[in-house]
């Protein structure tokens, strides 16, 4: 640019700044379809609860599904307004097109692994001799549908190597079908197990384990509750119609049913839940299929998850009398078990998983939210901590017993994962894959803020941004949280916020409370009565954003997803001048009913229930749905939701739309996009992902008034 230009062209970029924020006032929203309201009402304890659109939870209902197109309508003429919106798309592409590799296995003499080379629907499973030998696909779900909707959820081999077996979900369904392959050959059984569902198979002997539901009604499949979960054995080479049922407890129907094998195929156990949140653990021998299960240790206070058994001797991580978590391990040799510690609880750091790896154990903590990992022996000796390559996620560290290398994933917020090789023997790490990026990382930087919640506890946030990036309150800000079931949010990559720091965003991840970051205490401090903990934590970390100067109301927009989008629908009715924008996925946005559809009733657990006459004022003051108020402006609100998913049914979505598109009090959008041959994220193809994000992304830029450059 020439010097005597210099002052027309401030000029000139001032003027274009004024007309994109004119600009910004003439997208016009179509008008939203018309809901019909019935006189549908509940009476809650004495409470009486209007639910005008009750109808909208039938999904194959003709009138559901005219609701359903109109809306989506109004919101792709909506996101088709938005100057920039294919730019995002172009730009969010390149971002996304890098290899993704997963961690290897050995198995016999060929490492396995899945990798996708950039913009790949799904990940391919591989198979190399070797560290150098060269990859051939095993196993290319891309070609096994027309639209790159299968997914591969689970993988397994049998114990002798000789068998893989896989479970395919199909749009994104929980529904999985196993079938099974030869691993020499590569050739796929006649086998093929089908209503499958949070299950993947167990192997033993010349067969597999596996839990599964009696066969659903077709029409209701997708929303129906589900109920009587079994436990059968699948022998190879069989019908299923002939699979032996190994395990059921008529007297529970709301019970899932989890079997697993121990390493040298002498003990099987079954690990029960009545939700997401507490276990019993059930064994007996393999080798005397007749002999009744055994209690190892009663339901449901605790969780006690198997790391490894063998020769009789089985550890747990568990959280009972220990909310960081420590190991036990139980001698099942004798005629009553006994449990003994073998790892002691960490006060200060969370014990988040354990593996073997060569006869170690190997243990990942998590120190404000960030990995830690350590080797011991297998008498709970330490031998060392793991040299890892920055503050980030860990994930792996698992190996055969007598082989002494073992691979880990690390990742970071501006680094995908890259994979190394561990040998146990000596603790040295060396880089086996790592991915070449699109962009440059030494323009970005994290940091971690503490900041007081509410009632003055305590949180942690991670903050992501260019390296020169100025607190003058201006920056748009992408606010991402969960805060439930004892999940933990750690640094991970997402090509979305590389997208967002471009334009000068920020993302900010919050650990509130109810996730799992900080132990057992920190999740007990967000669920059930004290759900309402982790939206003031919410609140109060958009609160010190803004007051600490990294953003204002004006340029804040909140996300989150399943129980996140709960989060964000509760926020969202709680502080809507705190945000300008809302972006609630497949959220749980009815309290009241959550508990009626597919697996909801899990949930209870966490959440509580409204026929619980002791839960339904705390649920009730929170649920979004119940809480959205006529003429209130709300936040510019996009929420997301999907056809298939069966986790969180999308009448969720429909029925908190349709509520505040009616209750709207000023002119920001209330648009939904509802995806097709989707469901509640896992599995969603590549080509999918890219769609959904860019809207979110343009959406969220529009709101805030974010140029795109």
């Amino acid at each position: 640019m020439k010097p005597m230009l210099y002052g027309g062209a401030l000029l000139a970029a001032a003027l274009l700044n004024v007309n994109c924020q004119s600009d910004m006032k003439t997208i016009k929203t179509l008008p939203y379809p018309v809901a019909r309201m019935d006189s549908t009402v509940d009476d809650y304890f004495g409470t009486r609860v209007a639910d005008p659109y009750r109808w909208m939870e039938d999904d194959h209902a003709p009138e559901t599904a005219a609701w359903v197109k109109a809306e989506n309508e109004v919101t792709e003429n909506y996101l088709a307004q938005i100057p920039y919106r294919e730019q995002v798309r172009e730009r969010l592409t390149q971002l996304w097109n890098y290899p993704k590799y997963g961690i290897p296995r050995q198995v016999g003499d060929y490492l396995f692994f899945f990798e996708n080379d950039g913009l790949q629907n799904q990940s391919v499973l591989y198979r190399q001799k070797g560290v150098d030998g060269a990859k051939e696909v095993f196993l290319d779900p891309n070609m096994l549908s027309d639209n790159g909707t299968l997914a591969l959820v689970d993988v397994s081999f049998s114990k002798d190597d000789r068998y893989m077996a896989y479970a395919a979900a199909v749009a994104g369904s929980d529904w999985v079908e196993i079938r099974v392959m030869e691993t020499a050959t590569g050739k796929t059984l006649a086998d093929r197990i089908q209503w499958v569902k949070f299950s993947g198979a167990a192997w033993s002997g010349d067969g597999f384990y596996y839990s599964a539901y009696d066969r659903p009604d077709e029409k209701t499949r997708l929303s129906a509750q589900n109920q009587f979960q079994k436990v059968y054995y699948h022998r190879l080479g069989t019908l299923q119609s002939e699979d032996r049922l190994i395990y059921e407890d008529p007297d529970h129907p709301l019970r899932y049913f989890t079997p697993e094998v121990s390493r040298d195929d002498r003990h099987l156990f079954i690990t029960a839940s009545e939700g997401t949140d507490g276990t019993e653990v059930l064994y007996r021998a393999t080798q005397d299929p007749n002999s009744r299960f055994r209690v190892l240790y009663p339901g449901f206070a605790d969780n006690y998850y198997l790391v490894e058994c063998q020769n009789g001797e089985a550890i747990f991580r568990t959280n009972h009398q220990a909310p960081n978590y420590a190991l036990v391990v139980a001698d099942l040799n004798g005629t009553t078990p006994e449990t003994r510690t073998l790892v002691a609880e960490d006060s200060t750091r969370l014990l988040d998983g354990a593996t073997m790896a060569g006869g170690s154990l190997m243990l990942s903590y998590l120190d404000k939210a960030h990995s830690v990992v350590e080797q011991y022996d297998r008498t709970g000796q330490p031998i060392r901590q793991v040299t890892l390559p920055g503050l980030g996620t860990v994930s792996g560290f698992s190996s055969e017993a007598g082989d002494p290398v073992t691979y880990y994933a690390y990742e970071g917020f501006t680094a995908p994962a890259a994979i190394y090789r561990y040998d146990t023997r000596d603790g040295a790490s060396s880089l086996f894959k790592e991915s070449s990026l699109p962009f440059d990382p030494d323009e970005y930087t994290s940091e971690q803020v503490t900041f007081n919640s509410k009632d003055g506890t305590p949180v942690t946030m991670f903050l992501v941004h260019r390296k020169d990036m100025k607190r003058n309150g201006k920056n748009p800000v992408y606010l991402y949280g969960y805060g439930g079931f004892n999940i933990s949010r750690t640094p991970s990559f997402s090509a979305q916020n590389i997208l967002l720091m471009e334009q000068g965003g920020i993302y900010a991840l919050v650990n509130l409370r109810g996730g799992g970051e900080y132990g057992e205490q920190w999740h007990r401090a967000g669920m059930l009565e004290k759900k309402q903990n982790v939206f003031d934590d919410f609140i109060a970390a958009t609160e010190y954003l803004i007051a600490e100067g990294y953003t204002s109301a004006e340029k804040l927009g909140i996300a989150g997803g399943s129980n996140g989008g709960l989060l964000v629908g509760a926020c969202m009715t709680q502080r809507p001048d705190l945000f300008a924008v809302a972006l609630p996925a497949v959220g749980v946005m009815d309290m009241l009913r959550f508990h009626r559809f597919t697996v909801g009733w899990g949930w209870v657990v966490e959440y509580g229930c409204s026929e619980n006459e002791a839960d339904f004022p705390y649920l009730y003051a929170y649920s979004p749905l119940h809480n959205i108020h006529a003429g209130v402006c709300y936040p510019a609100t996009l929420v997301t939701t999907a056809d298939h998913d069966d986790r969180v049914v999308p009448a969720h979505s429909f029925k908190f739309t349709a509520t505040l598109q009616a209750a709207q009090g000023c002119d920001h959008p209330v648009l939904i996009r509802i995806d097709t041959d989707a469901g509640h994220g896992a599995g969603k193809p590549t080509t999918k992902k890219i769609d959904e994000v860019t809207d979110l992304l343009s959406f969220f830029f529009w709101n805030t008034g974010t140029r795109v450059r």
